[in-house]
């Protein structure tokens, strides 16, 4: 390691002694290079545009987000203050499951029962789609045990969110979820990745892209589905739970009580400024970026879902502080392509020509070891 020469300081600037001290070590240990793409770690490879290219497009490195972690942790060693769980998420769960199934009530059995059905129909899609969004939030936290410190908790927090949902979901999004962040881009392991038949079939169509859009509710489960992996021990504990509350809320709120919150599920993960971000996280807006954060308002109801190249590279740092992140270390997020706005998102989703299921990124599983053993060998060099 460098030595920098020790040189006497003026008289006037002790009291700053601490602070040039750590700029001193900052020049004098400069942050490893973990592969060419330091430190914000965007590619050089070129956007998939429907009918100019015939498949999503490839990468022979791994994802940025764990190498862009250890780049800022390098920098900034206090965003580890960050870590852990938020508190108020649990109450949030109670808040908003409460209101769903008070207004399944009010719509079934309720003073609403007789209402038009266009009233229930609205107001599925404005306060109920609203609350499903933030309910994948909250089910999004629990699976990176983020509401409690231990596992199980967060698993039954799961489950509670889920009453409000009418199909299974809490537990097959915590497992295909943390393999989607395991395997960003990896053919055959990422499931958060559009299959080849929804990109070869709606290319660039806006008619079809569309209802790709107000069908992804089905398409969400259906790539879990068909990765065709057998189901586990929580999987059947939430498909049982979701079916004895299905079940209940069928009984006391009557089957309008029921269709309101499948509506409200169908709304809320399809055609819904909620729902933009599944498209803004990792359709590639831009060449060489795969994932994209959202700087907007609507982060503030929807917990900081927009903020994902943060999520990504700090998985440990619950929704609420996660603008911290962004605010400790600007330079590793203001400079990558960013949203603004959702409905802005899905606009030019749909009527963009050089926008579509395609605009993906992968990877083979042999580039993404190869790439991940660059860490090793930067961290070794670091030492030596």
């Amino acid at each position: 390691m460098t030595q920098l020469p020790r040189t006497p300081l003026p008289h006037t600037l002790e009291k700053s002694l601490a602070a040039q001290k750590d700029e001193a070590v900052a020049l004098a240990t400069p942050e490893p290079a973990y592969d060419v793409r330091h430190p914000l770690y965007l590619g050089e490879w070129p956007k998939s545009v429907p009918y100019m290219h015939h498949d999503i497009a490839r990468d022979d490195m791994d994802e940025p987000h764990l190498k862009r972690k250890h780049a800022i942790l390098d920098k900034y060693p206090e965003v580890k203050q960050l870590y852990g769980v938020e508190w108020r998420t649990k109450y949030i769960t109670i808040a908003l499951v409460s209101l769903q199934v008070a207004l399944a009530y009010t719509f079934g059995a309720g003073y609403l029962r007789d209402a038009h059905w266009g009233w229930m129909v609205a107001a599925a899609y404005v306060v109920g789609g609203t609350v499903t969004g933030i309910y994948g939030v909250l089910i999004h936290e629990c699976a990176h045990n983020l509401a409690f410190k231990t596992p199980l908790f967060n698993r039954m927090l799961g489950l509670i969110v889920n009453i409000g949902i009418v199909f299974p979901i809490a537990s097959s999004f915590r497992r295909y979820h943390l393999e989607h962040h395991t395997f960003q881009g990896v053919h055959g392991k990422d499931p958060d990745l559009p299959l080849d038949a929804e990109w070869k079939l709606i290319k660039g169509n806006k008619f079809l892209k569309f209802l790709w859009v107000f069908c992804y509710p089905f398409l969400y489960v259906f790539r879990g589905a068909a990765m065709m992996k057998s189901p586990q021990t929580w999987e059947l504990i939430n498909w049982a739970w979701t079916i004895s509350t299905d079940l209940a809320v069928f009984t006391y709120c009557g089957p309008r009580g029921l269709l309101y919150l499948f509506l409200s599920l169908w709304f809320g993960y399809g055609f819904h400024p909620a729902a933009a971000h599944f498209i803004q996280e990792h359709y590639t807006f831009e060449p060489g970026q795969e994932t994209y954060s959202y700087y907007g308002s609507l982060n503030v109801p929807f917990m900081n879902i927009g903020l994902h190249n943060e999520h990504h590279d700090f998985t440990k740092i619950a929704w609420s502080k996660l603008p911290a992140l962004r605010a400790t270390a600007p330079e590793f997020y203001n400079e990558l392509a960013y949203h603004t706005s959702w409905v802005r998102v899905i606009y030019d989703f749909i009527m963009k020509d050089d926008l579509g299921p395609q605009s993906r990124l992968g990877r083979q599983f042999e580039d993404h070891l190869a790439g991940r053993a660059t860490i090793k060998a930067a961290r070794k060099a670091k030492r030596d």
